[in-house]
Protein backbone atom coordinates (compact mmCIF):
# COMPACT_ATOMS: atom_id res chain seq x y z
CA UNK A 1 0.00 0.00 0.00
CA UNK A 2 1.20 3.21 -0.81
CA UNK A 3 1.82 6.29 1.78
CA UNK A 4 -1.08 8.14 -0.12
CA UNK A 5 -3.28 4.91 0.43
CA UNK A 6 -2.34 4.26 4.02
CA UNK A 7 -2.82 8.44 4.67
CA UNK A 8 -6.41 8.44 2.98
CA UNK A 9 -7.15 5.14 5.01
CA UNK A 10 -6.09 6.87 8.21
CA UNK A 11 -8.44 9.40 7.42
CA UNK A 12 -11.40 7.40 6.96
CA UNK A 13 -10.51 5.29 10.43
CA UNK A 14 -10.07 8.36 12.13
CA UNK A 15 -13.57 9.91 11.39
CA UNK A 16 -14.89 6.31 11.95
CA UNK A 17 -13.26 6.70 15.58
CA UNK A 18 -14.67 10.37 16.20
CA UNK A 19 -18.05 9.33 14.83
CA UNK A 20 -18.19 6.45 17.74
CA UNK A 21 -16.26 8.61 20.14
CA UNK A 22 -18.98 10.91 19.81
CA UNK A 23 -22.02 8.99 20.02
CA UNK A 24 -20.69 7.24 23.66
CA UNK A 25 -18.11 9.82 24.72
CA UNK A 26 -15.21 8.83 27.42
CA UNK A 27 -15.87 6.69 30.29
CA UNK A 28 -16.58 3.01 28.95
CA UNK A 29 -14.62 0.02 29.10
CA UNK A 30 -12.48 -0.58 25.91
CA UNK A 31 -14.49 -3.46 24.94
CA UNK A 32 -17.30 -1.63 24.03
CA UNK A 33 -15.49 1.15 21.89
CA UNK A 34 -13.52 -1.77 20.01
CA UNK A 35 -17.08 -3.50 19.49
CA UNK A 36 -18.79 0.15 17.99
CA UNK A 37 -15.68 0.87 16.25
CA UNK A 38 -15.57 -2.63 14.33
CA UNK A 39 -19.16 -2.04 13.30
CA UNK A 40 -18.65 1.89 12.24
CA UNK A 41 -15.96 0.60 10.14
CA UNK A 42 -17.80 -1.85 8.50
CA UNK A 43 -20.42 0.61 8.13
CA UNK A 44 -18.37 2.64 6.30
CA UNK A 45 -17.15 0.01 4.31
CA UNK A 46 -13.55 -0.54 5.51
CA UNK A 47 -12.88 -4.39 5.98
CA UNK A 48 -11.40 -4.98 9.86
CA UNK A 49 -10.57 -7.74 12.01
CA UNK A 50 -10.42 -7.71 15.67
CA UNK A 51 -8.05 -9.51 18.14
CA UNK A 52 -6.15 -10.88 15.46
CA UNK A 53 -3.69 -13.57 17.03
CA UNK A 54 0.11 -12.16 16.93
CA UNK A 55 3.08 -14.45 17.24
CA UNK A 56 6.09 -13.94 18.61
CA UNK A 57 8.96 -15.10 16.72
CA UNK A 58 12.18 -16.23 18.38
CA UNK A 59 15.04 -17.48 16.71
CA UNK A 60 13.42 -18.59 14.03
CA UNK A 61 11.05 -20.59 15.85
CA UNK A 62 7.30 -19.00 15.69
CA UNK A 63 5.55 -19.32 18.43
CA UNK A 64 2.32 -19.45 18.25
CA UNK A 65 0.11 -18.69 20.95
CA UNK A 66 1.72 -16.65 23.79
CA UNK A 67 -1.24 -13.93 24.19
CA UNK A 68 -0.50 -10.96 22.10
CA UNK A 69 -3.34 -9.85 19.70
CA UNK A 70 -3.87 -6.66 17.99
CA UNK A 71 -7.03 -4.93 18.96
CA UNK A 72 -8.16 -4.25 15.40
CA UNK A 73 -6.15 -4.75 11.89
CA UNK A 74 -7.86 -2.52 9.17
CA UNK A 75 -7.55 -4.02 5.91
CA UNK A 76 -4.51 -5.79 6.66
CA UNK A 77 -2.61 -3.03 6.85
CA UNK A 78 -3.07 -0.64 9.89
CA UNK A 79 -2.72 -1.38 13.50
CA UNK A 80 -5.04 -0.03 16.16
CA UNK A 81 -4.56 -0.16 19.92
CA UNK A 82 -7.42 1.46 21.46
CA UNK A 83 -7.54 2.33 25.12
CA UNK A 84 -9.78 3.51 27.80
CA UNK A 85 -7.41 5.13 30.22
CA UNK A 86 -6.72 8.33 32.59
CA UNK A 87 -3.47 9.38 30.40
CA UNK A 88 -1.40 7.49 27.39
CA UNK A 89 1.74 6.41 29.22
CA UNK A 90 5.20 5.58 27.53
CA UNK A 91 4.66 1.51 27.44
CA UNK A 92 1.68 1.98 25.71
CA UNK A 93 3.00 3.90 22.98
CA UNK A 94 5.92 0.62 23.55
CA UNK A 95 2.99 -2.01 23.35
CA UNK A 96 2.03 -0.31 20.07
CA UNK A 97 5.53 0.15 18.40
CA UNK A 98 6.22 -3.89 19.17
CA UNK A 99 2.95 -4.78 18.04
CA UNK A 100 4.13 -2.79 14.68
CA UNK A 101 7.36 -5.23 15.00
CA UNK A 102 5.81 -8.75 15.31
CA UNK A 103 3.28 -7.91 12.74
CA UNK A 104 5.40 -6.60 10.09
CA UNK A 105 3.35 -3.53 9.25
CA UNK A 106 4.17 -0.24 8.64
CA UNK A 107 1.59 2.21 10.36
CA UNK A 108 -0.21 2.06 13.67
CA UNK A 109 -2.44 4.04 15.85
CA UNK A 110 -3.18 4.46 19.48
CA UNK A 111 -6.71 5.54 20.12
CA UNK A 112 -7.20 6.36 23.67
CA UNK A 113 -11.24 7.01 24.05
CA UNK A 114 -11.50 7.95 27.72
CA UNK A 115 -10.89 11.95 26.65
CA UNK A 116 -13.06 14.56 26.43
CA UNK A 117 -11.70 15.24 23.26
CA UNK A 118 -10.53 12.34 21.11
CA UNK A 119 -8.39 13.96 19.06
CA UNK A 120 -5.95 14.51 21.81
CA UNK A 121 -5.60 10.63 22.78
CA UNK A 122 -4.45 9.78 19.20
CA UNK A 123 -0.74 8.31 18.52
CA UNK A 124 0.08 7.51 15.54
CA UNK A 125 3.18 5.65 14.88
CA UNK A 126 5.18 4.16 11.61
CA UNK A 127 8.43 2.58 11.23
CA UNK A 128 9.63 2.21 15.26
CA UNK A 129 9.20 6.33 15.54
CA UNK A 130 6.62 8.43 16.69
CA UNK A 131 4.63 11.01 14.45
CA UNK A 132 3.14 14.46 15.85
CA UNK A 133 -0.49 13.89 16.90
CA UNK A 134 -2.98 13.36 14.26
Amino acid sequence: MTAEARNALTRRILAAAFAVHTELGPGLLEGAYQACLIQELALRGIRAEAQVPLPVVYKGVKLADVGYRIDILVEGEIVLELKSLETIAPVHKAQLLSYLRLSGKRLGLLLNFNVDRLKDGIVRQINGYDEQKT
